[in-house]
Protein backbone atom coordinates (compact mmCIF):
# COMPACT_ATOMS: atom_id res chain seq x y z
CA UNK A 1 0.00 0.00 0.00
CA UNK A 2 0.93 3.49 -0.99
CA UNK A 3 1.57 5.95 2.83
CA UNK A 4 -1.94 7.95 1.80
CA UNK A 5 -3.66 4.04 1.55
CA UNK A 6 -2.25 3.31 4.72
CA UNK A 7 -3.53 6.68 6.52
CA UNK A 8 -6.21 5.64 5.37
CA UNK A 9 -6.15 2.33 6.90
CA UNK A 10 -5.36 3.97 10.47
CA UNK A 11 -7.54 4.67 12.89
CA UNK A 12 -7.48 5.96 16.83
CA UNK A 13 -8.30 2.61 18.02
CA UNK A 14 -9.88 1.97 21.35
CA UNK A 15 -10.15 -1.63 21.93
CA UNK A 16 -6.55 -3.74 21.36
CA UNK A 17 -6.10 -7.17 21.22
CA UNK A 18 -4.77 -7.71 24.39
CA UNK A 19 -3.00 -11.35 22.83
CA UNK A 20 -1.14 -9.55 20.22
CA UNK A 21 2.47 -8.48 21.41
CA UNK A 22 5.06 -5.91 19.35
CA UNK A 23 8.33 -7.61 18.27
CA UNK A 24 11.54 -6.65 19.25
CA UNK A 25 12.16 -5.46 15.35
CA UNK A 26 9.06 -3.79 15.30
CA UNK A 27 9.70 -1.62 18.58
CA UNK A 28 12.92 -0.86 17.53
CA UNK A 29 11.57 0.28 13.89
CA UNK A 30 9.20 2.85 15.71
CA UNK A 31 12.22 3.66 17.97
CA UNK A 32 13.85 4.57 15.22
CA UNK A 33 11.61 6.83 13.36
CA UNK A 34 10.72 8.56 16.30
CA UNK A 35 14.66 9.57 16.65
CA UNK A 36 14.65 10.75 13.14
CA UNK A 37 11.86 13.10 13.43
CA UNK A 38 12.77 16.77 12.60
CA UNK A 39 12.42 19.22 16.00
CA UNK A 40 13.78 22.54 15.97
CA UNK A 41 17.24 23.26 15.63
CA UNK A 42 17.80 19.62 15.93
CA UNK A 43 17.69 19.57 20.03
CA UNK A 44 15.00 16.89 20.57
CA UNK A 45 13.84 18.35 23.63
CA UNK A 46 12.24 15.58 24.92
CA UNK A 47 12.19 11.64 26.16
CA UNK A 48 10.57 9.17 25.39
CA UNK A 49 9.31 6.44 27.93
CA UNK A 50 8.31 3.05 26.13
CA UNK A 51 6.23 1.48 29.05
CA UNK A 52 5.29 -2.19 28.94
CA UNK A 53 5.06 -3.31 32.65
CA UNK A 54 1.95 -4.34 33.51
CA UNK A 55 1.92 -3.11 37.03
CA UNK A 56 3.13 -0.03 36.04
CA UNK A 57 0.83 0.43 33.16
CA UNK A 58 -2.38 -0.15 35.36
CA UNK A 59 -1.52 2.90 37.69
CA UNK A 60 -1.26 4.98 34.62
CA UNK A 61 -4.50 3.74 33.44
CA UNK A 62 -5.73 4.85 36.94
CA UNK A 63 -4.42 8.38 36.15
CA UNK A 64 -5.50 7.67 32.42
CA UNK A 65 -9.30 7.75 33.65
CA UNK A 66 -9.17 4.39 33.04
CA UNK A 67 -8.86 4.08 29.56
CA UNK A 68 -8.64 -0.03 28.52
CA UNK A 69 -5.92 0.67 25.85
CA UNK A 70 -3.37 1.88 28.11
CA UNK A 71 -3.08 -1.21 29.89
CA UNK A 72 -4.52 -3.19 26.63
CA UNK A 73 -2.29 -2.24 24.49
CA UNK A 74 1.52 -3.69 23.23
CA UNK A 75 3.40 -0.63 24.86
CA UNK A 76 2.80 2.77 25.96
CA UNK A 77 4.72 5.43 24.41
CA UNK A 78 5.04 8.21 27.07
CA UNK A 79 6.59 11.70 25.20
CA UNK A 80 7.49 13.88 28.29
CA UNK A 81 9.21 16.84 27.75
CA UNK A 82 13.08 18.36 29.21
CA UNK A 83 12.15 21.18 31.80
CA UNK A 84 15.67 22.75 32.06
CA UNK A 85 16.77 23.86 28.79
CA UNK A 86 19.72 25.42 29.75
CA UNK A 87 22.89 26.24 28.63
CA UNK A 88 24.91 23.65 29.42
CA UNK A 89 22.28 20.95 27.46
CA UNK A 90 22.70 23.49 24.06
CA UNK A 91 26.44 22.81 24.67
CA UNK A 92 26.21 19.34 25.12
CA UNK A 93 23.89 19.19 22.23
CA UNK A 94 26.77 20.86 19.98
CA UNK A 95 29.45 18.23 21.13
CA UNK A 96 27.51 15.70 19.79
CA UNK A 97 27.04 17.34 16.46
CA UNK A 98 30.90 17.94 16.64
CA UNK A 99 31.17 14.25 17.43
CA UNK A 100 28.78 12.78 15.13
CA UNK A 101 29.81 14.63 11.90
CA UNK A 102 33.46 14.39 12.63
CA UNK A 103 34.25 18.13 12.69
CA UNK A 104 36.21 20.59 14.43
CA UNK A 105 33.97 21.92 17.76
CA UNK A 106 34.96 25.74 16.44
CA UNK A 107 33.78 25.50 13.53
CA UNK A 108 30.20 25.07 15.03
CA UNK A 109 30.66 28.34 16.83
CA UNK A 110 27.95 30.48 14.99
CA UNK A 111 25.41 27.22 15.43
CA UNK A 112 26.23 27.22 18.99
CA UNK A 113 25.18 31.28 19.27
CA UNK A 114 22.17 30.30 17.93
CA UNK A 115 21.19 27.84 19.61
CA UNK A 116 22.26 29.10 23.20
CA UNK A 117 20.23 32.33 22.18
CA UNK A 118 17.60 30.61 21.41
CA UNK A 119 17.67 28.84 24.68
CA UNK A 120 18.58 31.96 27.23
CA UNK A 121 15.77 34.48 24.73
CA UNK A 122 12.89 32.44 26.00
CA UNK A 123 11.38 32.21 30.11
CA UNK A 124 11.14 28.37 31.47
CA UNK A 125 7.30 29.00 30.21
CA UNK A 126 8.15 29.42 26.99
CA UNK A 127 10.60 26.82 26.74
CA UNK A 128 8.55 24.68 28.00
CA UNK A 129 5.44 24.85 25.52
CA UNK A 130 8.33 24.55 22.60
CA UNK A 131 9.49 22.13 23.78
CA UNK A 132 5.83 20.29 24.08
CA UNK A 133 5.18 21.30 20.43
CA UNK A 134 8.22 18.98 19.81
CA UNK A 135 7.43 16.33 21.70
CA UNK A 136 3.99 16.67 19.46
CA UNK A 137 6.11 16.71 15.79
CA UNK A 138 7.40 13.14 17.31
CA UNK A 139 3.95 12.08 18.27
CA UNK A 140 3.24 12.55 14.35
CA UNK A 141 5.90 10.85 12.72
CA UNK A 142 5.43 7.54 15.20
CA UNK A 143 1.73 7.45 13.74
CA UNK A 144 2.71 7.81 10.53
CA UNK A 145 5.94 5.27 11.26
CA UNK A 146 3.60 2.92 12.94
CA UNK A 147 0.82 3.29 9.99
CA UNK A 148 3.63 2.14 7.54
CA UNK A 149 4.71 -1.05 9.69
CA UNK A 150 0.85 -1.93 10.06
CA UNK A 151 0.88 -1.55 13.50
CA UNK A 152 -1.89 0.61 15.05
CA UNK A 153 -1.38 3.84 17.40
CA UNK A 154 -3.76 6.37 18.98
CA UNK A 155 -2.58 9.46 20.15
CA UNK A 156 -4.15 9.94 23.78
CA UNK A 157 -4.01 13.56 26.03
CA UNK A 158 -6.87 12.16 28.51
CA UNK A 159 -4.72 11.92 31.42
CA UNK A 160 -3.27 13.70 34.29
CA UNK A 161 0.43 14.89 33.58
CA UNK A 162 0.92 14.99 36.96
CA UNK A 163 0.35 11.86 38.28
CA UNK A 164 2.28 10.72 35.16
CA UNK A 165 4.87 12.06 36.71
CA UNK A 166 4.78 11.15 39.68
CA UNK A 167 4.31 7.28 39.00
CA UNK A 168 7.01 7.29 36.20
CA UNK A 169 9.43 9.57 38.34
CA UNK A 170 9.86 11.94 35.50
CA UNK A 171 10.16 15.11 37.67
CA UNK A 172 13.77 13.83 38.93
CA UNK A 173 14.97 13.14 35.76
CA UNK A 174 13.72 16.84 34.54
CA UNK A 175 10.85 15.68 32.56
CA UNK A 176 7.19 16.20 32.40
CA UNK A 177 4.80 14.53 30.32
CA UNK A 178 3.59 16.10 27.00
CA UNK A 179 1.43 13.32 25.27
CA UNK A 180 0.84 9.31 25.44
CA UNK A 181 0.26 7.24 22.43
CA UNK A 182 -1.17 3.28 23.06
CA UNK A 183 0.66 1.02 20.21
CA UNK A 184 -0.30 -2.33 19.39
CA UNK A 185 -2.74 -4.14 17.26
CA UNK A 186 -6.96 -3.47 16.80
CA UNK A 187 -9.20 -5.71 17.79
CA UNK A 188 -11.48 -7.83 15.67
CA UNK A 189 -14.66 -5.43 17.37
CA UNK A 190 -13.08 -2.84 18.05
CA UNK A 191 -15.45 -0.06 16.30
CA UNK A 192 -13.46 2.76 15.73
CA UNK A 193 -11.61 0.86 12.90
CA UNK A 194 -14.56 -0.39 10.66
CA UNK A 195 -16.06 3.50 10.90
CA UNK A 196 -15.25 5.65 7.64
CA UNK A 197 -12.85 8.00 8.01
CA UNK A 198 -14.40 11.64 8.25
CA UNK A 199 -12.02 14.85 7.29
CA UNK A 200 -12.94 18.09 6.07
CA UNK A 201 -12.86 18.48 2.54
CA UNK A 202 -9.45 19.61 0.81
CA UNK A 203 -11.22 22.53 -0.82
CA UNK A 204 -12.26 23.47 3.25
CA UNK A 205 -8.83 22.87 5.14
CA UNK A 206 -6.43 24.11 2.48
CA UNK A 207 -6.01 27.46 1.08
CA UNK A 208 -3.63 28.21 -1.75
CA UNK A 209 -1.95 31.53 -2.38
Amino acid sequence: MSLIEKLQWRAAIKKFDTTKKITAEQLDGLLSAVQLAPTSLGLQSFKVIVVQDAETREKLRAAGYNQPQITDSAALFVFASLTNLDEDFGKKFIDLVASTRSVERESLEGYEQMVLGTLSGRTDEQKLAWSHKQAYIALGVLLSAAADFGIDAGPMEGFDPQKFDEILGLKEKGLTTSVIAAVGFRAEDDVYSKMIKVRRPKEELFIHV
